[in-house]
């Protein structure tokens, strides 16, 4: 709180180039501090990620889908639809919810169901039984799944159902619940397995596995494509991106955008997955940890790792996110499809003359300078 009033008072100051840098390095640094808090809360509530293979297939009894962030939404719906003939699936950013010990102990929640925010409304028509939205990313619902639209928390749509917390901070799901139980089981729109969990700690855990592969030259570089997902075909360079990627090398990834490469079957080498997913958008700070803890393990700075960045930016709100890596000191960031709309000449000249960031180009011409042959 105290650095919100600190970096809205500057905003009314005549201050330097500089200075406007110090600030906005200070707002990165704030930023790790509370993407850790946000990943030991999520932590001591429900256990330390594992590394999970997470089915996509469709079971035959009646499911609610969650979407959105919120992990005790997802929590409290799993303990109330207990025992009750109705499954729980999760979409989107929920993915990395199975990860959790606490949470995937329940035998009901079958899988994931569809894939990133953007293409929602083919997902939720499909799935045919009630969506709980828990935060963001509410594309206008189709006519044809309104009825089955529930919102809680901070989202609202005008029309949509609402579920509010009690005064206790208790939500009652018993009107989704039995909404579920008239509906016919989602469609099947299986996309294969999906491998979600690879947080710091599991991470780390087998670090002296991942160490060798470096030093033996079986993985010879990490591409972070972190980030968010959008509806617009450019995007597909991501896709394209992954799949031109080398076998030698290994995706280090959280946020939505993995949807565009999670499901390409990339492999593994020696028994570390090829796209290392540590979770939601905030989870970049498990990325962050392990590019750390790979550093200190070579005695080299952050940015002599054989490590590129390829970030996928939508909005606004991963501002934190970019911020807090350049915090870090981590440099040579590629953003794209396009850069942020805050982006003018002058804070671009900034970006790339302090931080070397830069757009995209094509997907051909950026693998060849962020993986460059030995």
């Amino acid at each position: 709180m105290r650095f919100l009033q600190e970096g809205l008072a500057a905003t009314l100051k005549d201050l330097s180039v500089d200075e406007m840098v110090g600030y906005v390095l200070k707002c990165g640094k704030i930023g790790v501090k509370v993407l850790a808090l946000l990943d030991a809360a999520n932590t001591d509530a429900y256990g330390t990620p594992a590394i999970t293979t997470v089915s996509t297939a469709a079971g035959n009894r009646p499911g609610i889908l969650v979407t959105g962030h919120d992990l005790k939404d997802l929590f409290d719906l799993l303990e109330q639809t207990r025992e009750t003939g109705v499954d729980v699936y999760t979409h989107g950013e929920m993915l990395p919810a199975h990860a959790y010990p606490e949470i995937a102990k329940y035998d009901h929640l079958v899988g994931n169901y569809g894939g990133s925010w953007p293409f929602q409304r083919g997902d939720f028509e499909r799935f045919n039984g009630p969506i709980l939205v828990t935060t963001n990313c509410l594309v206008t619902p189709r006519d044809s799944y309104r009825d089955r639209i529930y919102t809680t928390g901070p989202v609202g749509y005008p029309g949509l159902k609402h579920i509010d917390a009690k005064p206790d901070g208790k939500k009652d799901f018993s009107a989704l619940i039995e909404h579920a139980k008239r509906c016919k089981p989602p469609e099947d729109i299986s996309r294969g397995d999906l491998v979600t969990g690879c947080a710091h700690t599991p991470v780390l855990a087998i670090a002296d596995k991942v160490i060798d592969a470096v030093k033996s030259g079986a993985i010879r570089r990490f591409v972070v494509m972190a980030g968010c997902d959008g509806r617009h075909p450019e995007r597909n360079y991501y896709t394209w991106f992954a799949e031109a990627l080398p076998e030698d090398t290994v995706i280090l990834t959280a946020g939505c955008a993995k949807y565009r490469y999670n499901s390409l079957g990339l492999g593994d080498i020696g028994g570390i997955p090829r796209v290392l997913d540590a979770g939601q958008c905030n989870d970049c700070y498990s990325l962050v940890v392990i590019a750390q803890a790979l550093a200190e393990a070579f005695g080299v700075g952050i940015n002599e790792l054989p490590v590129s960045y390829n970030i996928a930016w939508y909005e606004q709100k991963a501002v934190l996110v970019l911020l807090s890596l350049l915090s870090l000191g981590v440099r040579d960031i590629t953003l794209g499809p396009r850069l942020p709309g805050f982006v003018s000449p002058g804070i671009l000249k900034v970006l790339v003359e302090n931080f070397g960031i830069r757009g995209i180009s094509t997907f051909k011409e950026d693998l060849a300078r962020m993986v460059p042959e030995n």
